[in-house]
């Protein structure tokens, strides 16, 4: 098995990888946020500042991967 065909193979995994790990890494925090705001209803500010910040830095590891794949999808020949 040559550089490029692992790197072939590998690049779509990792993405995907990426992806599905972020999508259930944002509903985990989504659900968990509406709960508490469901409790506590007079903190909800507070705790939709926290939820939309930590869902902005699960997404952006997501779009590291994604600009991962295009830099590294240029070396597939």
């Amino acid at each position: 098995m040559t550089f490029q065909t692992a790197l072939s193979l590998a690049l779509p995994f990792g993405l995907a990888m990426a992806a599905i790990g972020s999508g259930l890494g944002l509903g985990r925090a989504v659900a968990a946020a509406m709960e508490a705001m469901g409790r506590q209803p007079e903190a909800a500010g507070k705790i939709q500042t926290g939820m939309i910040i930590g869902c902005a830095l699960i997404e952006a590891l997501t779009i590291y991967a994604l600009v991962a794949f295009f830099i590294l999808q240029d070396r597939i020949k």
